[in-house]
């Protein structure tokens, strides 16, 4: 009888074993496939050595700003030899090169752009009114504005972006680190301590993945850009921030006689949040000031616009203007987007970042 009694229970062992190698090998198949999904979206430069071209040449590109084939792909001509060192001819090759690399150089049917866009990852925004309204939440790859008058949200919408952009892709993260330039001293670690807590994560190593910089003026602030580039190429990085992407500009050059340099700079510096964007799919998202609109009457809803002009209005893929409510309650409005309809959202703001609006 002893041994009758044992067969089942070695069984049920054998059947227990066979489960647990079967949830194992479930597990890490869910772990690669997330791990595809997070994949890079550009190419080292470092690659270009397989191709014959040279490393001194490649350091060359590198200190002018250039970390992946990308942006070799994407620079112009003119700009690739301003390169001290790189001749027309190293660039003639170059552009050969990483023709053949970067596959969105050429034409592709519209189903095709179909299937991109469905890996496109959002970041939620922690308020699930206000992640439906961008349905799913802040996109990656593009550049999304939020302008709005003081104490509506903006930056504190920034802080929160910082921590779900830590987060599992199932919980409407990026599994990426966050990039924060800041140019009115208003980054606050504490805060995102208190929304790492809130989110399950670990508040110190939450403030270890988030890159941060303080822009003291608009050179500086071109400057971090380009630094920024290079750290993300180092590393898998989900989101950039500038708070505000405006402020410095605003500073810098004053009057009428300086405004169409203001707007050549400002336009350049949005150049560059762009490629940064596409080459390494990560979510920027810029907060800009807004000055009283003459031309809009006093009993209006919102007699703001935001500053820029038709410069940012270009540059930004989404923007969103955000107005305050009752009490900690604020709303939010689709102010331009070619895929969101215009509607408005409401939120709260709490000591844990954004949240659901209060009653």
């Amino acid at each position: 009888m002893e041994s009758i009694e044992r067969e089942p229970a070695q069984a049920a062992g054998d059947v227990s074993t066979e489960k647990q190698q079967s949830n194992e090998t479930e597990q890490d198949g869910n772990e690669q496939a997330e791990e595809e999904m997070v994949g890079l979206t550009y190419t080292a430069l470092d690659s270009l050595l397989e191709q014959g071209v040279a490393s001194n040449d490649i350091e060359k590109l590198k200190d002018a700003g250039f970390h992946t084939v990308e942006s070799i792909a994407h620079a112009t001509t003119r700009k690739l030899t301003d390169v001290k060192g790189i001749s027309e001819a190293k660039v003639s090759k170059l552009k050969g090169i990483v023709k053949n690399l970067v596959p969105d150089m050429e034409f592709k049917t519209a189903a095709d752009a179909l299937e991109d866009r469905k890996s496109l990852i959002t970041l939620t925004t922690g308020s699930m009114e206000l992640d439906k309204l961008l349905e799913g939440g802040v996109e990656t790859g593009s550049i999304t504005e939020i302008f709005g008058e003081f104490r509506t949200g903006k930056t504190q919408l920034c802080h929160t972006l910082c921590i779900t952009c830590q987060m599992p892709i199932t919980n409407g993260g990026a599994e990426g680190k966050a990039m924060y330039i800041d140019t009115e001293g208003s980054f606050r670690p504490k805060r995102c301590q208190e929304i790492a807590e809130r989110f399950g994560i670990d508040p110190e190593m939450a403030l270890e993945n988030i890159a941060y910089a303080r822009a003291h003026n608009s050179e500086h602030q071109m400057e971090l850009l380009k630094t920024a580039a290079a750290i993300m190429s180092q590393d898998r990085y989900a989101l950039l921030c500038v708070d505000s992407a405006t402020a410095l500009f605003r500073t810098d050059y004053m009057g009428r006689g300086e405004l169409s340099e203001r707007q050549m700079q400002m336009a350049q510096f949005l150049r560059q949040l762009t490629r940064v964007a596409e080459e390494f799919g990560v979510a920027v998202v810029i907060t800009n000031q807004v000055v009283a609109n003459p031309g809009e009457m006093s009993f209006a809803k919102d007699s703001t616009k935001p500053i820029g002009g038709n410069i940012i209005a270009h540059a930004s893929t989404t923007r969103l203007r955000l107005r305050k409510g009752r009490g900690e309650n604020r709303i939010c409005s689709v102010f331009d987007s070619p895929t969101l309809p215009e509607a408005d959202a409401q939120f709260a703001l709490s000591a844990q970042g954004v949240c659901d609006a209060t009653e």
